[in-house]
């Protein structure tokens, strides 16, 4: 995924409303926000990335039905953090009980809330230090569980909130939930399959 970034000092940083409607009149695009106010504009993943999100996310659907604690996002959920960002997982799950103190009209938008869990992939042009930024950010802002996976050399970096980063050198293992996601387990290899 190529990323623009796109300098909005001259015109002043957008409200939430503003972003939203940007970001709706510009759907072929994926737009976040940098704390620093400055929008990232990324093209779409291509289809082989878009299919690894796919597996992932209907996998984290799945174990949610049963476990039924909350509400499993796509990279087409924007929430915006306390940092000022509005960041997108390419997976997420956040609580039920964060997701029910919105309004209707609230979620149609970007919440002000950080998900519980977010999980990201690694395109081929994605800058690695951007990527653990990001994922920083992400647990500097509320995540308990964050997952960054490079399919290219299958590495799977586990951040935390209790800032520690547990990395994993090979698909030949079986991703857990810990107790973010109790009980849910993603075996690594069927990434390999796509």
């Amino acid at each position: 995924m190529h990323a623009l970034t796109l300098d909005l000092s001259e015109i002043g940083p957008l409200t939430d409303k503003q972003l939203y409607r940007l970001c709706a009149s510009n759907k072929e695009i994926h737009i976040e926000r940098l704390s620093t106010g400055e929008l990232i504009a990324m093209s779409p993943s291509g289809t082989k990335s878009g299919s690894r999100h796919a597996r992932f996310v209907t996998a984290l659907g799945i174990w949610n039905e049963d476990a039924k604690g909350g509400v499993v996002v796509d990279s087409s959920a924007g929430f915006s953090l306390k940092n000022g960002a509005m960041r997108a997982p390419d997976a997420g799950w956040i609580r039920r009980e964060v997701w029910n103190q919105f309004t209707d009209e609230q979620l149609e938008e970007f919440i002000p809330a950080c998900p519980d869990f977010v999980c990201a992939f690694m395109s081929p042009s994605d800058s690695l230090f951007q990527m653990q930024e990001k994922m920083e950010e992400w647990i500097a802002n509320g995540c308990r569980l964050g997952v960054l996976i490079n399919p290219k050399n299958e590495k799977v970096s586990i951040y935390r909130a209790t800032g520690e980063v547990e990395v994993i050198n090979s698909f030949d293992t079986t991703l857990s939930g810990e107790d973010v996601l109790p009980g849910f387990e993603f075996d690594l290899r069927s990434l390999r399959n796509i």
